[in-house]
């Protein structure tokens, strides 16, 4: 059973009294009853509308939108309650894209995609998504979705300078201090542009639009893939609609205990150890990057940029585009390039600490092309609607401690442990300045049977969430990839004996037997 908001059960009691007193209302002649709604007071008309498919191209310059409708797919926008206790209220768009089933004889169902963040969009995924399927991809309509107020979705932005709050607390009392200013900063920004909204924002109420999408689509069950925050987004989904889901995997699981605006404070050990096999990795080629020809030799000079960048901050690239990085900064640089173990990506985070070290020295650097999108992203105004919803979730979706001290201690006490990340993952967040969320987080009441998929090395949601998840939920299945330092595996690592067993899942709907083991595959 759904237990039903205190303002959702409101709306019931005042209904079912407005049913009785009609009901003593004589009549002359007998009529029929009007339906009953379906999905409470004034949802009917969501879950029933009528979506209008067409191009996903916005205009000449929608590359993107050309894409998708090269590929077969089209898009629609489903209108959804800003608020689901008073629907009747304002009104706000989610937008989907679908790739039809083209093997209608065996078409199983819809699914729907969610790629993380929070914050991530979806709505490009339909075509690689079939790819990844291999054969069971024509028995799908594959769904993407963009969040509420995410990508295409009626957006929210709050006019940040930076496209994160993901920032470090640094090396020192006065670098934390800045960091307090910074993030009370976001969130009264936030707050001084979408005070109307930000109540709304949260998981809980993706999962509504969701439940109005499977609605739209006129799916009795729909079917879900979520990676990273997605795993926690279909959590709650189980939760909240118990009996309208059909095959569910989630891949890089959270646990739903431990998700919330300190979420990055779990995995700060698992981080450390993903940079330190990184640093192996580059000392075994010296010769190429310059670090260092041991793994210590490497992380010392990793801390001695950082230190550097301490005394004051490291300039990178050169003009018109170039960027100061400090000690608040450049762990973030070192966060983002450990999420992968393959060799492309520790080459592209070698080649970053490369251009770091060489701006230590004092020493002229160039950006790569991957490199300056990266920091103009997380630096520049142009990522602040994906750092504003990403923050606005978070907040949106459980409490965070108010008192910046309590951020300090915890800081100061991780720096042994975790000398490069312990001062980020514990850092303050825009949540210590936001208003209290609307709702309680969601508690896992409902058994589910899913499909768990998750990297024992995995950096940002650590493999003991996938375990505890699956603790949670006796009928699920956990495959188990060894040896990797991987965040989000189906389809994306390459990985045949993951890939084969999700495929087969979705293909037939039956759960293995057992917990499965893979393993890394060499190179």
């Amino acid at each position: 059973m759904i237990t039903p908001s205190p303002a959702m059960r409101r709306t019931s009691a005042v209904g079912l009294a407005l049913a009785a007193c009609l009901g003593t209302v004589p009549t002359a002649t007998a009529t029929a009853a009007p339906a009953a709604p379906k999905y409470g007071a004034g949802l009917d008309r969501y879950y029933e509308q009528r979506l209008g498919w067409g191009s996903c191209a916005k205009g000449p310059g929608d590359t993107m939108g050309r894409d998708l409708d090269k590929a077969g797919v089209q898009c629609a926008d489903v209108t959804v309650p800003l608020d689901y206790a008073a629907p009747q209220s304002r009104t706000i768009t989610v937008a989907i894209s679908r790739l039809k089933a083209t093997d209608t004889r065996h078409r199983i169902g819809s699914i729907l995609l969610n790629n993380g963040g929070p914050g991530g969009t979806a709505l490009e995924s339909p075509p690689e998504f079939h790819a990844r399927m291999k054969e069971t991809g024509p028995r799908y309509d594959i769904v993407g979705f963009d969040p509420r107020f995410v990508g295409r979705s009626t957006p929210l932005d709050c006019g940040w300078s930076v496209g994160t709050n993901l920032f470090s607390a640094g090396l020192s009392r006065t670098s934390f201090e800045r960091q307090v200013t910074l993030q009370k900063d976001l969130a009264a920004k936030c707050r001084a542009t979408n005070a109307s909204v930000l109540p709304h924002v949260s998981t809980r109420n993706t999962a509504r639009d969701m439940d109005v999408i499977r609605g739209a689509l006129g799916e009795k069950k729909i079917s879900y893939f979520g990676y990273s925050y997605g795993t926690y987004l279909g959590t709650v989904y189980t939760q909240m609609f118990p009996g309208r889901y059909d095959r569910v995997v989630l891949d890089g699981a959270l646990d739903p205990r431990e998700y919330g605006p300190r979420l990055v404070k779990d995995a700060a050990g698992e981080n450390e150890q993903a940079l330190a096999d990184w640093a192996t990795w580059a000392a075994a080629r010296n010769d190429t990057y310059g670090l260092g020809r041991t793994r210590a030799q490497v992380l010392a000079t990793i801390d001695r940029i950082i230190k550097a960048s301490a005394r004051g901050p490291l300039t990178v690239g050169t003009a018109p585009e170039s960027f100061p990085l400090d000690d608040t900064r450049i762990p973030l640089v070192l966060l983002t390039g450990t999420d992968s173990d393959t060799d492309t990506a520790r080459a592209s985070l070698a080649e970053q600490v490369s251009v770091l070290n060489k701006a230590a020295a004092g020493q002229p650097t160039r950006l790569s092309p991957q490199f300056a999108a990266t920091l103009r992203f997380a630096m520049t105004a142009e990522g602040s609607p994906h750092g504003s919803v990403q923050s606005a979730i978070l907040c949106g979706d459980r409490a965070a401690p108010r008192d910046p001290e309590v951020y300090w201690r915890d800081i100061e006490r991780s720096r042994a442990a975790y000398p490069r990340f312990g001062a980020l993952a514990n850092n303050i967040s825009p949540c210590a300045f936001w208003d209290g969320p609307r709702e309680e987080p969601t508690e896992v009441k409902h058994d589910a049977n899913m499909l768990i998929v998750s990297a024992t090395g995995d950096p940002r949601t650590p493999h003991k969430g996938a375990v505890a998840l699956h603790g949670l939920l006796p009928s699920s299945k956990l495959i188990t990839l060894k040896g990797a330092n991987r965040h989000a595996v189906y389809g994306v690592y390459e990985n045949p004996c993951i890939d084969d067993k999700v495929n087969r899942y979705l293909a037939t709907g039956k759960l293995p037997a057992n917990d499965q083991i893979c393993s890394k595959q060499a190179g």
